[in-house]
């Protein structure tokens, strides 16, 4: 069977072209990210009710629609979180494996029952559900030179000029500017006027609902088919107010003297935000600060370098004089940084394997047999990855390193067996690799299935570790089975083109033979020793099996002793502070100790900048004005000495 493909090399080849083409362009559309995704699907539900305290919040929102929750399929918890900012969300979490999609369409079918036993304010505010995006991809602060650019015009300029553009790029799942500024006329009531002219807040709002609203006047004079007219005119309103004159002439009362009791008699009106939630900073000047992050299956990579152009050519060609962005947290840079590590080290064991398959076997037509084999299997590997819906991340691109030293095994294997029928027959290396590939067919095949049978195992585990090693599992047993494939098709294909047969000749003599007929002298010494060694050693069983068990109580020993953890902590070139003070503390408080901490922190050697934010706990993305965050952005890791344990 195998003769066709040592035959027609042609065909083996072009089988090898076949695995590489696919593995390159499964390669370009592999999604890039740090390790793979073992958090189960989420889908949050945000409600508003302005006003409202915890506890009302928890009574008439977050019970009502928990309960309609309750039997959504695949729903394995979900957690509610209600604060004195009139704001309340819930997350239901879902299986591992249950389609996000779906299970959104889901949540929206369950919490339109209980719209209707919502209070009226939180259905006209809306109720959001959203999917749980991963985290957190980008950081960017938006910032000016002038002074005069407080946050308020910096959050609104965000929100009309950048929010969209940025929510329209391939692979945002969601951008957000953190907090709640958006333009809104205050008007704040005076209780001493308003009880002197006998005025409630309702009666306010029901004169801010009557004077200040959107109306269609029509037409006049429009065609009736009975009568026809001079003239059509089309009415046009101005709609609701837009300046604090208007808004202060709002009539509240009148009597039948011709007396009003007007809005700017009872409340002061300016121009201002619609709540004063969150303070955000950036080297301690007022910044916006945007939040990214990606979409399921998308490439991280792609998402943030297309974001960066997009933020170049906005700053470039619509961004007001004076106005920068920063870029304060990126996963690209520790992402970006550890593959190419992790790519070197491939280029790096694949190098060496060469160089010590070359010293073994001695001829570099030998070496240049598994050199090209190897390749083959580890580029083909990637269709593989793509079709199990795997990405490229650290630990798939850990067991393409880890593959490197078992995929040339089949190539070795053909290729001695190949040398051997050479040396001991005299053969042509056509006659020599056809003998030989009908005696160790067979063998090929059982080995590619014992290593693939140690691997398989892990791809069936279970929970949150089992996500996180079944990309390990199916990227080695996919390059093991597909070296043995290439080792039955290629490998023997090109030893019957390029092998010469050699043996029994005369070497010249050259620096490169002399120092392999030094190494294979050394290492015939070397296996000498070793061989006498063991023969004195394996007959005193008194000797080794003490010394067996002794190994054996201190690894037990020393395993307990070392230090444990799911995944290591690493330098990401980013440190967070998390800022508590006391419960009970003003958003203004607790803005001025994260100032204190930023200013502290910006004479640090090796931190590039600092961002502050009062009020937004970044990790748990929970608010309250006793709560606040410091983004400490670290320099390039070639641009400090020091790691983020010792800044």
């Amino acid at each position: 069977m195998f003769k066709k493909f040592i035959r027609r090399p042609v065909l083996s080849i072009v089988i090898s072209l076949i695995i590489v083409f696919l593995g390159i362009l499964s390669l370009v559309k592999l999604p890039v990210t740090q390790f793979p995704s073992i958090s189960p699907p989420k889908v949050n539900i945000t409600a508003e009710y302005p006003g409202a305290n915890n506890e009302l919040l928890i009574k008439s929102v977050v019970i009502p629609m928990e309960r309609a929750l309750n039997g959504i399929p695949g729903m394995k918890y979900m957690t509610s979180d209600a604060g004195n900012d009139g704001e309340a969300s819930i997350q239901v979490v879902f299986d591992l494996g249950t389609d996000p999609n779906v299970a959104a369409i889901n949540v929206q079918n369950h919490i339109s029952s209980a719209i209707n036993k919502l209070p009226p304010l939180v259905v006209r505010e809306g109720v959001k559900i959203t999917r749980e995006e991963p985290n957190m991809l980008m950081y960017i602060n938006l910032y000016s030179d002038d002074p005069k650019a407080n946050q308020k015009f910096l959050f609104n300029f965000a929100d009309i000029n950048l929010l969209s553009e940025l929510k329209r790029v391939k692979g945002v799942g969601e951008a957000d500017i953190l907090g709640t500024r958006e333009y809104a006329m205050r008007v704040w009531l005076k209780p001493d006027r308003m009880t002197a002219y006998n005025i409630s807040a309702d009666e306010v709002m029901e004169a801010l609902n009557s004077q200040s609203l959107e109306a269609s006047p029509g037409k006049t004079g429009e065609s009736s088919g009975k009568r026809s007219q001079s003239f059509e005119y089309i009415l046009k309103y101005p709609g609701r107010y837009s300046n604090e004159k208007d808004y202060g002439n709002i009539i509240l009362k009148s009597n039948p003297n011709g007396e009003f009791v007007r809005l700017k008699d009872v409340a002061d009106v300016e121009f201002g935000s619609s709540m004063y939630d969150i303070y955000s900073t950036l080297n301690g000047k007022p910044s916006a600060a945007v939040t990214i992050k990606q979409s399921y299956g998308s490439n991280a990579s792609d998402v943030i370098k297309n974001v960066k152009s997009l933020m170049a050519d906005l700053e470039k060609n619509n961004f007001p004089k004076g106005m920068h962005y920063e870029i304060s947290y990126d996963v690209s840079r520790f992402l970006d940084a550890s593959i190419e590590k992790v790519i070197h080290t491939l280029f790096e064991a694949f190098i060496l394997v060469a160089i010590v398959v070359f010293l073994f076997l001695g001829d570099w037509r030998s070496t240049l047999i598994p050199t090209i084999a190897v390749p083959v299997s580890l580029i083909g590997t990637f269709a593989i990855m793509s079709a199990f819906g795997i990405t490229l991340n650290l630990i798939s691109l850990f067991a393409l390193v880890m593959a490197i030293g078992i995929v040339v095994d089949d190539a070795i294997v053909v290729i001695e067996a190949v040398h051997a029928k050479m040396e001991e027959k005299h053969l042509s290396p056509l006659k020599a690799t056809e003998e030989a590939m009908h005696e160790i067919s067979g063998a090929i095949i059982a080995i590619t299935l014992v290593m693939a049978s140690v691997f398989i195992p892990v791809a069936f585990m279970s929970g949150p570790v089992g996500v996180f090693y079944r990309q390990f599992s199916i990227t080695m047993v996919s390059s093991i089975i597909l070296s043995g494939v290439v080792a039955l098709t290629l490998t023997p294909a090109l030893c019957a083109l390029i092998l010469k047969n050699n043996h029994g000749k005369e070497k010249k003599k050259t620096p490169v033979t002399r120092f392999l007929d030094g190494f294979n002298n050394i290492f015939t010494v070397g296996a000498g020793k070793y061989h006498n060694f063991l023969n004195r050693v394996v007959t005193k069983k008194m000797i080794t099996l003490p010394l067996l068990l002794l190994f054996c109580i201190g690894t037990f020993f020393l395993s307990n002793k070392l230090p444990t953890g799911f995944i290591p902590s690493e330098d990401q070139g980013m440190i967070y502070a998390i800022i508590q003070t006391p419960p009970g503390s003003t958003l203004e408080r607790t803005n001025q100790i994260a100032l204190q901490l930023q200013k502290a922190s910006e004479d640090i050697d090796g931190v590039s900048s600092v961002s502050s934010l009062a009020g937004y706990e970044i990790l748990t993305e929970g608010t309250g004005s006793n709560s606040g965050t410091c983004l400490i952005n670290l320099k390039s890791w070639e641009d400090r000495k020091e790691s983020a344990t010792e800044v």
